[in-house]
């Protein structure tokens, strides 16, 4: 029997070519969730000290949180969607 690996691990050609994924696909993925990270990261933050006395809106409602956080997690799911069904290509 053939074996389907070579000395380091890795995947023969063959073998790499009827698999859905290849390493580029999870690369691909990979960043679109650093991204989907990234605008979590934005919409936090902005604790107040004493939240029960002092409230400002211009913190809790400002153009990072209600705009751009959203715009880049959602950047991030098609990203995701686009490194899900990109095809190798046959050379």
């Amino acid at each position: 029997m053939k074996k389907s690996t070579d000395k380091r691990g890795a995947l023969s050609p063959e073998k790499e070519a009827n698999m859905a994924f290849t390493k580029k696909n999870y690369m691909l993925v990979l960043i679109g969730l650093a991204v989907i990270i990234v605008g979590f990261v934005l919409m936090s933050g902005g604790g107040s000290p004493d939240p029960a006395n002092i409230f400002t809106g211009d913190e809790l409602f400002s153009f990072r949180r209600i705009t751009l956080a959203p715009i880049v997690v959602i950047g991030g799911f098609v990203f995701i969607g686009y490194a899900i069904m990109k095809r190798p290509k046959n050379s």
